[in-house]
């Protein structure tokens, strides 16, 4: 009798033991949610019954619920339950208990639960500056000394012209590095500068209180303009002031080693001028000299420069059509080979549609306009760098009062395809087991997945202010719990933000630096079922292709087109949360 009551103690001790154990079975975005919205976390379907909603220490039980039935999840061959606990508003700091598998982790209940995360990825951008130290007073233990200079810049044989022959020299010092690497590139700084300025545009009153604690908080430019500005003074460098062209890329000849960017002292050149670079240009350009018409005392002339130099960009475009860069083409010409990052792209006619739409809004002239095909079809693509063509409709709708007397037809195409956008992300498929549109279909688990789980935000964010339906608000708030944790992985993608989070990122400075964290705020590429890196993947599975090692570059790197609509989503949810009722704050 002693033995079996001692076996019975024996084993419930274990229950208890074991329910109490942390387990990242239980998926969930790591850092919280507001008290009003909608709160989830994923569990193995060998879970079922009672979750339990508790303090830290246990001692308090806050909510009580009953997991869901079912759900297939074929992207990670998984079949899961769901944990609602959206009844529960009370602000605190709260885990998910299931006695059958332990703990989650620590999670907020709070008004501006994501603003910490909104102000690390902008700050992401000023960790990637090039030319200047990152000081320990601005960026703590992740401070560096400056590298690349770039104030003697080659001239590739591919870029010489008359006025700047072979290996002549221009300086282009600033800019923000690409991604893993140190070059710099004219396309993707296009839809990563535009991304962050219409966050601007979209929300002024809330970015001009948005401090990142960079060395231009203290004047009088909003942190996000003032990162903006920084990148902007290098992208005019990137333009031939003989003709009006961009230079598509700033670069070593090869991808530098593991070392920090003091380290990398290899010669730099500007590549040949191409037709995409240069619309990229012209684009931000037409919607910086907007901005920035705003302070014209902080930043002086510098919209009437931006004008003007998008207007070259715009007329060497319009005679260089043909001008697209393939970078295999460049090096069966001319030496060095260049085995950068490529940005290569066979259509600009998307760019044109985007640089004529942005000139337009700024000048109001309507050639411009007459000189494209705003409506090649009536359905758009979420944006990426190679396709821009909805970041045009973003901008009609975005200044529809401004534009009502001159284009007034359309201001409701435009915000018809916005929401066409919109309506089809949520209507992609069946419902997967982790609630979230990013996870709707196998073919979002691509090269920079994080990327398209924010731009998709982005979308239903713009289809969200057409519209005022908080159907589009709660979904791209389900991207965002997507990307904070609520995945097949159980990561937060977001270096530094929540409890399983991205290490071993392929990102030089992270890589090289002497201590384990890497720099914080900068958004992993997410799971891609590619693969191209040839590293070993822990599954073949889409939404489980992900690798938190550095080699894993096709997975693990870092980039600013990502981290861009990373900072406009969490930013605007943010921004969005009183109004739309996300949270109880009068």
């Amino acid at each position: 009798m002693k033995r079996i009551v001692f076996l019975i103690c024996s084993f419930l001790l274990t229950q208890i033991v074991s329910a109490q154990r942390l387990t990242d079975d239980i998926k969930l975005n790591q850092i919280g949610f507001y008290p009003e919205a909608q709160k989830m976390a994923v569990v193995p379907e060998s879970a079922s019954g009672i979750f339990y909603i508790v303090s830290p220490d246990f001692s308090d039980t806050l909510h009580t619920g009953q997991l869901s039935d079912s759900f297939e999840s074929p992207n990670s061959g998984e079949t899961v339950r769901i944990a609602d606990f959206s009844q529960l508003n009370q602000t605190g700091q709260y885990i998910v208990w299931i006695p059958e598998l332990g703990y989650s982790y620590s999670f907020s209940i709070s008004e501006n639960v994501h603003e910490d995360v909104a102000k690390a990825a902008l700050k992401g951008f000023y960790f990637q500056r090039a030319s200047t130290a990152i000081p320990f007073e601005y960026g703590g233990k992740w401070a560096r000394p400056a590298g690349h200079p770039d104030d003697v810049v080659l001239i590739h044989p591919s870029a010489a012209s008359s006025n700047r022959p072979v290996d002549s020299t221009i300086s282009a010092p600033g800019g923000w590095y690409d991604a893993g690497d140190y070059n710099k590139y004219a396309v993707n700084s296009g839809i990563s500068t535009a991304t962050l300025l219409s966050l601007y545009e979209d929300f002024p009153e809330f970015m001009q209180t948005f401090e990142t604690d960079i060395p231009e908080s203290e004047n009088r430019l909003p942190d996000i303009l003032d990162e903006v500005l920084w990148n902007l003074r290098w992208y005019m460098k990137m333009q031939d002031p003989a003709d009006g062209g961009v230079y598509h890329k700033l670069t070593s000849a090869n991808f530098s080693g593991q070392v920090m960017p003091v380290e990398d002292t290899n010669a730099r050149y500007v590549i040949q001028k191409s037709v995409t670079g240069t619309l990229n240009f012209a684009a931000v350009m037409a919607q910086a000299a907007r901005v920035f018409r705003e302070y014209p005392g902080e930043a002086p002339a510098f919209a009437d420069s931006a004008v003007i130099a998008s207007l070259n960009a715009w007329l060497w475009a319009r005679q260089n059509q043909d001008q697209l860069y393939n970078q295999n083409e460049l090096n069966d010409q001319f030496d060095p080979d260049i085995t950068t990052g490529e940005y290569g792209d066979s259509d600009a006619s998307d760019e044109f549609i985007w640089a004529a739409t942005e000139l337009f809004a700024t000048t109001k002239n309507s050639l411009f306009y007459n000189a494209i095909d705003l409506f090649p079809s009536d359905q758009a693509t979420v944006p990426s760098w190679q396709n821009v063509r909805s970041l045009a409709y973003y901008t009609i709708a975005r200044l529809s009062d401004d534009l009502s007397e001159t284009a007034p037809d359309d201001i409701t195409k435009a915000s018809q395809i916005i929401v066409s956008l919109a309506d089809s992300l949520i209507n992609s498929g069946t419902e997967t087991g982790y609630q979230t549109v990013m996870d709707r279909s196998a073919g979002n688990y691509i090269w920079g997945s994080s990327s398209t789980a924010a731009n998709q935000g982005i979308v239903l964010i713009q289809a969200y202010l057409i519209t005022e339906h908080r159907d589009y608000l709660d979904h791209a708030l389900s991207n965002l719990d997507y990307l904070l944790g609520r995945n097949a992985t159980g990561y937060s993608f977001l270096t530094g933000f929540g409890d399983k989070t991205p290490i071993n990122i392929h990102h030089r400075p992270s890589g090289a630096h002497l201590i384990s964290e890497p720099v914080p705020g900068l958004l992993a590429g997410g799971p891609n079922a590619g693969q191209q890196d040839g590293c070993e993947y822990p599954s073949d599975l889409p939404a489980l292709s992900y690798l938190d090692d550095y080699c894993s570059y096709a997975s693990n790197e870092i980039a600013i087109n990502w981290n861009a609509p990373m900072v406009y989503l969490s930013a605007a949810l943010e921004a969005l949360q009183y109004q739309a009722g996300l949270s109880n704050q009068e």
